[in-house]
This record gives C-alpha cells, structure tokens and sequence, in this order.
C-alpha cells in the first residue's frame, strides 16, 4: 500500500499533569469506505511500516511513546521484534483470547522490554494471568456508567499496573477520573474548559490579542515594542520561541525590535498566535491545545499551498487554524474575537460559519484530529485538486513541525 493511501490519526494521551506523554497511532486505509478496520493485522502492519519507515518514528511521536493495536495473529508474529521496545506501547485488543500461547508471548515481549497495555478493558477470569505482567490498562468510558467506574478501580488496584481513562471528551469528566485515581488520559476534554472562569484571559492573553491586533493593522514597530515593554515575560516568551529551530531563525536575537525585524511581520504574527496558547494559568508547557492548534494551522497552511494559493492565502489559512481554537483559552465568544482582530469576510466565514475554502480547509483539518475517514473522504470530494495523498502528506509534515515547535520552545 502506498503512502498516500493511509489516513493516520493520532490521539493524544496526557498525565494527570496534563501533559502529552504518548500518542495512539490509529490506521485507516484509504481504500475503504468508512472508518472500520475489518484486518487487524493488515492494519497494524500498515501502521508500523508507515510510521516507523517511511514517515520516520520522530515525525509522528517526537520524544513520546506511541500505543499500538494489536490483534492475536500479530502478537504473536515475527514482526514485533522490528519494533523499538523503548517507544513502543503493545495495545492488546479485546478481541484476543488469552490462551497459553498468547500469555507465554507476553511474557516474552515484557523481558525485551515492551511495555504491554489491555485495550477495551472489561474484567474476566481469563485476563488474570495477564494482569500480573501488563503494566496499562485502558478503560472505555463509552462502555461503563460513571457509577460503576469506582468498583472497577478498586478491582483492579489489585495489580500494579496504570488506568488509562479513554473516550474523556470533557473536563467534567477527567476531573472525576483523576479523583478516581486514573493515571492516564485520552480523549480532547483538554480543549473542552469546564467552566467559564477556566477560560477567563489573563492580563499577558489580552495583550496578546492588542498585539496580534497591531501587527494585523500594520502597525509601527514602535508600538508593537511598547507593549512588550509592559509584559516582560511576553518578551520572554516570545524570545525563546523565535529563538528556536522551529522558527528558522539561525542567529539568537537579543531584542524584540530585532526580532521583529529578522522575523517580518508574517512570523511575528503567526509567533503572538501560538503564545496564546502558552499562557494559560498553570498549563503544562508546551500544552495539549499549543500542539492541536500549531498542528491545525499548519495543515491547513500547507493544504492552501498544494492548492498554490499565494503566500497571503497561506498565512490566513495558518491563522484560521489557530484561532479556531482561541475560545477554548480566553472568555471571550469567537464572534468578540474575530471583531476585535479586525478580520476579513473571508476568515469570519471560515471560524463562524467553517464555510468557504478556508472553511473546508478547516474542516479537512479537524477530521484529521479525529480520525475520521469517511468525512474527510466527503470533504475530499467538494475539493478535487485536494487528495487523500495531499492530506496524509500535509499532516506528516505538520506533525514534525509541531514535534519541533513544543522540543525547542519550552
């Protein structure tokens, strides 16, 4: 299977601290119809061959670890051993029968050291000479009541092994989970505040917006520098991110006037959008929401470039992927922003409304975030001079370059 017949999610999976520790790679082969997987093995091999050859193990996972199906029929094949035990998570579907052989090739696999994880988990005697060697163990939210969720806890504290909640699509939910004891987290409840006064923009953010408001109005230089002036650790930030390889900048730079000079307005624009999502009131750094937006942004920026749309285009397509997140941060509706930033009709359409180019673009990027086949292949469809080939590209090359942004700028 070619490369540009794979479609790859890859879903985030954060600490009780809230920080990205591993990714789960999840396969989907562009030749079906839908989002179903009917060949475990096929797709499991599919991913590793793409992921760890072809695209390369850093560009899809960076420095984390990366959870992996595995059926019966490829556990238990040669295969395994190609892959590198220290980044490398065994996710055992719940579709296989633990049997003698099954538990002598886990025990195999852990003295090579893999770390093993049982997916879907629901409690059956047959599982019990797993438990004793498995070291994760995923919980699907979608399958158990809330109330029921402390016996299973409790039931499984009897092994030493870590609680991965998974399917958290919102606080509520994560905060129940943590008190429960969970380890683990996987889901976008991260992008999902559960209260207001969780968003509520402190005074560095809304300098931000005056900033990023200044630089979209083509501003002197002078005032850009003043405000900075005000927020010295706006400055800071700001320094170490233009700093980095990320940015492309190959010469340290020891000023915000020079940084604005070497950058152009372009990058400083695009630099002040991803601060704000650096400076939410104790966040991990880089945050869960700095990854899904730089990542958005630059797939869209780089779909707008197959289109050959010119640089302009290209830079709003980067900026709509960006600020299609900013509600999540600040307390403020996307309406309020979108005014208070001064945007064209185009961009407005395409944050409010996900219409336009910009708007499909968008939505391109948010079925990528959430593995979702069928709709990108719909989307894919109301715009020809776009492929499947194109989006898994772009994706690829946003990834390595997101990797990039959150190793450099911490």
């Amino acid at each position: 299977m070619a490369a540009g017949d794979i479609f790859l999610g890859r879903q985030p999976i954060l600490d009780r601290d809230q920080r990205i520790v591993a990714y789960e790679l999840l396969f989907r082969s562009g030749d079906t119809l839908d989002a179903s997987v009917t060949n475990d093995m096929q797709a499991t091999a599919n991913v590793i061959h793409h992921a760890f050859s072809e695209m390369g193990v850093q560009t899809v996972l960076g420095s984390q670890l990366g959870f992996i199906n595995f059926s019966a029929d490829m556990l238990l094949s040669d295969i395994v051993e190609l892959l590198p035990s220290t980044q490398v998570v065994l996710e055992l579907l719940e579709t296989i029968t633990v049997n003698d052989a099954v538990i002598e090739r886990c025990r195999a696999l852990k003295q090579k050291g893999f770390t093993l994880a049982l997916d879907d988990f629901i409690y059956d005697d047959s599982y019990r000479p797993l438990l004793a060697m498995v070291d994760i163990i995923k919980v699907d939210l979608m399958q158990h009541h809330n109330d029921e969720l402390p016996a299973i806890v409790n039931q499984l504290r009897q092994w030493p092994v870590k609680l991965l909640a998974e399917k958290v699509e919102n606080a509520e939910l994560a905060s129940y989970c943590h008190t429960l004891g969970f380890e683990l987290f996987q889901g976008y409840f991260f992008a999902k505040p559960s209260v207001l006064s969780a968003r509520r923009a402190g005074p560095s953010q809304l300098a931000l917006i005056q900033l990023l408001g200044l630089v979209l109005r083509d501003a002197d230089t002078p005032q850009i520098e003043l405000i900075f002036k005000q927020h010295p650790n706006l400055t800071y930030n700001l320094m170490r991110l233009v700093n980095s390889v990320a940015c492309g900048v190959n010469r340290n730079l020891s000023s915000v006037q020079q940084a604005i000079m070497v950058l152009g307005r372009t990058q400083l624009q695009r630099w002040l959008q991803l601060l704000l999502f650096t400076l939410q009131a104790g966040a991990a750094y880089p945050s869960p929401l700095l990854l899904l937006a730089a990542t958005r942004g630059k797939v869209m920026e780089l779909l707008a470039a197959k289109l050959q749309r010119n640089a302009d285009y290209c830079d709003e397509a980067f900026m709509v992927g960006i600020l299609s997140l900013i509600d999540n941060i600040i307390d403020k509706p996307l309406a309020d922003i979108v005014n208070e930033l001064n945007l064209g009709k185009q961009l407005a359409r395409a944050l409010l409304e996900r219409e336009g180019e910009l708007g499909a673009l968008l939505q391109l990027a948010e079925s990528v975030e959430q593995a979702d086949l069928a709709h990108a292949r719909t989307l894919l469809k109301l715009a020809p001079p776009l492929s499947l080939a194109d989006l898994t590209a772009a994706e690829i090359e946003a990834m390595s370059w997101a990797n990039q942004v959150a190793e450099t700028a911490v």
